[in-house]
């Protein structure tokens, strides 16, 4: 009997560790669960994002009404950007945690907080129920979201360079951009469903709520993974500082700061234009349905997601810089036309000319991801990278929606976002001229 027993237990074991193989402790199962890990944090904040920047004219009229309707789209494109003004200070103190306690209770607790605003919000009541208080816990929660990711994306990234080889490191660290756009894909699909389901006017009544609930799901996914997380040997061997992280990195690597500030230019000027404020353009300017333009943006995103593994793998064989150039230069000689073509009726020539963008962006993000991790040291990698990144993000990315729709109302022409965008271009482009290539190197310690 006691045979039987001990049989039956370790049979019952066999089957246990296959059915739950995410979670052992093989070095292959550790690699996949440290990917999804790093992943799955960027994926609940660019959904957060992508249901925000499609909800941004049903919010505008709940939380911030007025007889213009220009005027309440400002105002949420407005608090969009407050939360992307947050997320340098929250790159300082989640960096300043990276770095100096380690990587994986960073990302366990940026990825909490992000789960808190994101529900809170969907909870949150509107204006007619309580008032001008419903605009002041709307501010007070994207920061609070803001201060989140301000970690969120650089520390992952960080954490899978730091557990990669040198020739794949292009390739690991692209995981986290797979997942933030697989996060605004989701965003965006579970808006336009609910749109379809309920119809416009129960969708702008209260199913606008939906989806910023489901992200809670996605936070507790995210919670669960990365308790299963393991610590880079990079951090562990490196030598403590005596000054405060991001002190370090202001005083010895503000040239670093400055180039990743550059290099992130044109990608985060571009993404947030695509597919944040062309959904409101299209539906404001172009008279195009808002499930139309959902659609454009959901289809655009799913042929951008196997470019950014196409382009990470590319990188890691023919270097970073011609990546970053690709960008920089495409977006210089296709973005007016791009633009132009979106610029129309016509479903066809829209989404052409949003896949053009995703073809552009989706190569650029896969050559930057790595170039800001190979150009810091360890012990400031975390704080350097999340300073430059979010102020990058914080004063030009999430500004870029509130620009765009500034620049078309005064200048009265539609393609003024546009050469915004274009300048944004040229500077990354000087800035790759002057960078060294990094692939294939040795992180520097």
């Amino acid at each position: 009997m006691t045979r039987f027993c001990l049989s039956m237990a370790l049979s019952s074991k066999h089957y246990y560790l296959r059915f739950f193989g995410f979670f052992s402790i093989s070095s292959s199962t550790i690699k996949r669960r440290n990917i999804v890990s790093g992943a799955i944090g960027n994926t609940l904040e660019w959904y957060d994002f992508a249901v925000y920047g499609t909800m941004a004219p049903i919010i505008g009229k709940l939380f911030f009404p007025d007889n213009d309707p220009f005027t309440s789209l400002l105002a949420a494109f407005a608090v969009f950007a407050i939360g992307y003004i947050a997320r340098p200070l929250g790159g300082i103190l989640l960096g300043h945690m990276a770095d100096k306690i380690g990587r994986k209770p960073a990302l366990i607790f940026s990825v909490a907080m992000m789960g808190i605003g994101t529900t809170a919000i969907g909870l949150l009541p509107t204006h007619s129920e309580i008032g001008t208080s419903a605009a002041i816990l709307l501010v007070l929660l994207r920061i609070l979201q803001g201060l989140s990711v301000g970690g969120e994306y650089p520390s992952s990234i960080v954490f899978l360079a730091e557990h990669s080889s040198d020739d794949r490191r292009a390739f690991n660290t692209s995981w986290p951009m797979f997942g933030s756009v697989l996060g605004f894909l989701l965003g965006s699909s579970l808006c336009s469903l609910f749109s379809n389901i309920l119809g416009s006017a129960e969708f702008q009544e209260w199913g606008w709520r939906l989806p910023f609930l489901f992200g809670s799901v996605i936070a507790i996914c995210a919670m669960l993974f990365r308790r299963h997380m393991t610590e880079p040997s990079y951090f562990s061997d490196a030598k403590p500082l005596t000054n405060l992280p991001f002190i370090v990195a202001f005083r010895d690597h503000w040239r670093a700061i400055l180039q990743i500030i550059c290099l992130s230019l044109v990608n985060a000027v571009g993404f947030y234009l695509l597919w944040v404020y062309a959904i409101s353009y299209l539906t404001e300017q172009m008279h195009v349905s808002t499930t139309d333009a959902l659609d454009i943006n959901t289809l655009s995103l799913i042929i951008m997601l196997p470019i950014i593994t196409f382009s990470a793998i590319l990188s890691d064989r023919i270097g970073r810089k011609p990546l970053l150039y690709f960008v920089a230069i495409g977006s210089l000689i296709f973005a007016w036309p791009l633009w132009w073509m979106m610029h129309h009726q016509s479903f066809a020539l829209i989404l052409a000319g949003q896949v053009g963008f995703s073809v552009l962006f989706g190569v650029g993000y896969s050559g930057l991801s790595a170039v800001m991790v190979e150009i810091l040291p360890t012990a400031v990698r975390c704080s350097a990278s999340g300073i430059g990144y979010n102020l990058c993000l914080g004063i030009f990315g999430g500004t870029t929606p509130l620009v765009a729709t500034y620049l078309v109302e005064r200048t009265s022409d539609d393609f003024s976002p546009v050469y915004y965008l274009m300048v944004a271009a040229a500077v990354s482009l000087v800035v790759t001229f002057f960078i060294k290539e990094t692939a294939g190197k040795p992180l520097p310690q």
